[in-house]
């Protein structure tokens, strides 16, 4: 087995009267996350560190925001397709440890949810996903709760 680490990053804007997908789930808040697609950083974050560790570019490459098959795609759906070819280079992924920046909604009453969501779609036992938050302390775009951002380092293995 070859161990790969990848690491990926990703931030979108808040935007009044949109769902808020975060990590899989709906969250309840009255701003959800602006993108092509659902907008979920922490899903886009995780397949980039993954897409990253394989050699395999990144998430505008594999998910173009140009091409119309991907718009409103969930953060679930893009997992399961970031799983699915990693699986095809002969990757399998280990481990996730997700930071996730936001000044609202506090992230802890639903870390429980966003672990179980975010292990179903990467097909990884329970203890091997991480979700951890943080705040920006009132500091830039995050911190004036004008963006939520997210940071995810994963491991991977490569059969010899």
């Amino acid at each position: 087995m070859i161990p790969r680490i990848g690491f990926g990053y990703d931030i979108h804007r808040l935007e009044l009267g949109r769902p808020l997908w975060l990590a899989c789930i709906e969250i309840p808040h009255p701003s959800g996350l602006l993108g092509h697609s659902d907008g979920d950083a922490a899903a886009h974050a995780i397949a980039d560190a993954c897409l990253g560790a394989a050699g395999l570019g990144d998430i505008g490459e594999n998910f173009s925001d140009h091409d119309p098959q991907w718009k409103g795609i969930s953060g679930a759906r893009l997992l399961d397709e970031t799983v699915r070819r990693l699986r095809g280079r002969g990757f399998a992924l280990r481990q996730v440890d997700l930071s996730i920046l936001a000044e609202a909604p506090r992230i802890g009453p639903h870390r429980g949810a966003m672990i179980e969501a975010l292990a179903g779609a990467l097909g990884l036992p329970l203890p091997e996903v991480s979700v951890k938050a943080r705040s920006n302390e009132g500091l830039d775009a995050v911190g004036r709760g004008e963006a939520i951002a997210a940071y995810a380092v994963v491991l991977l293995e490569r059969h010899g």
